[in-house]
């Protein structure tokens, strides 16, 4: 990742992403199980797939002008290869279909780590390109993202899928403003990481998969349970909490470039999302299970595992009033 990161050159990116794809499939395949070994395959090819891509897409821009160089993608076809095969590369729509599926065959620690790490690489390269996108192009595929997102969520009872569709649904807000301005889809996919890492560390740490499992994490755990209901709040984009913030901003700007319809759509479409956190979140702290547990030891957590919780969660739950100001 770090390698694509400070690479300026077409090869050297690719190299890089070619050296982590190849890293996290062991991480995936870790466990011994059928269906893990199928998501790092489905994983392997759809990342190979789009590799190639990106290697015809940067090959074809050096034939036509000569530079090699990443910032400067100025051949129109290239340019829109590039933004496919980097869309493949996140798990954006219409080019989805293997995270949901790698997910659900993988680990909560190794779901994590896709949904956050694995998309800094692609979403550096499309800020560096953004310059040369076309913004039909990404409002387009982000729009998609948002209706795909929100739509496949809808019917998930298992919380790694559920998660899946939800960071096709950031990515589609990031996408949308990328090409427009880049600094507030950067801003999103950061707070969109913030919000989603303690999400996910609290399901370890509970050992929730399901939303049926996920019922009885308040006779267990009740500070748990209100952490994760306000998580889910904040990744459904509620005023108060710093979710809303990234919204707010990409609106906006959407707004202040004369997308007033675009903007209408996407908040429109973003109710489709709220629909099943506000669900999880309903399922999650107002049906109360047969509580068996009399004992108050049950409360307490392993401290070791929530060190990164207890520092990235009060990030996620309250709102940056000051970014605006640090933005322009």
């Amino acid at each position: 990742t770090l390698t694509v990161t400070s690479a300026n050159h077409w090869v050297t990116a690719w190299l890089g992403l070619e050296l982590n794809m190849i890293s996290i499939l062991p991480v995936i395949a870790k466990q011994k199980h059928p269906r893990s070994t199928e998501a790092a395959t489905k994983y392997f090819l759809t990342q190979a797939t789009a590799s190639a891509l990106m290697l015809f897409a940067s090959t074809i821009n050096a034939w036509q002008t000569g530079s090699w160089n990443i910032m400067q993608l100025n051949n129109k076809l290239s340019c829109i290869l590039m933004i496919a095969a980097l869309t493949m590369k996140m798990g954006a729509a219409p080019a989805h279909f293997w995270l949901p599926e790698v997910m659900q065959g993988t680990t909560l620690a190794t779901a994590l780590l896709i949904t956050t790490w694995q998309k800094i690489a692609p979403i550096t390269l499309l800020y560096m390109i953004s310059n040369h996108i076309e913004p039909i192009i990404t409002l387009s595929i982000g729009l998609l993202s948002i209706l795909v997102g929100g739509w496949g969520g809808f019917n998930q009872t298992q919380l790694r899928k559920m998660m899946a569709y939800s960071s096709i649904a950031h990515l589609g807000w990031t996408m949308t403003i990328i090409s427009i301005t880049p600094n507030i889809a950067l801003t999103n996919i950061i707070i969109y990481m913030i919000m989603s890492t303690p999400f996910f560390m609290l399901l370890m740490t509970t050992a929730s998969k399901t939303l049926q499992t996920m019922t009885t994490t308040w006779t267990h755990t009740p500070t748990t349970t209100i952490i994760l209901m306000l998580l889910l709040l904040s990744m459904a984009g509620l005023p108060p909490l710093t979710g809303f913030t990234p919204k707010l901003l990409i609106l906006d700007s959407l707004v202040t470039h004369k997308l007033t319809l675009t903007a209408a759509t996407m908040a429109l479409l973003s109710l489709l999302s709220l629909t099943f956190y506000l669900r999880t979140t309903y399922l999650l702290t107002s049906t109360a299970p047969p509580a068996t547990a009399q004992s108050t030891t049950t409360w307490r957590l392993k401290p070791h595992q929530n060190q990164i919780t207890a520092l990235l969660a009060p990030i996620a739950l309250f709102n940056i009033t000051i970014l605006p100001a640090l933005l322009t």
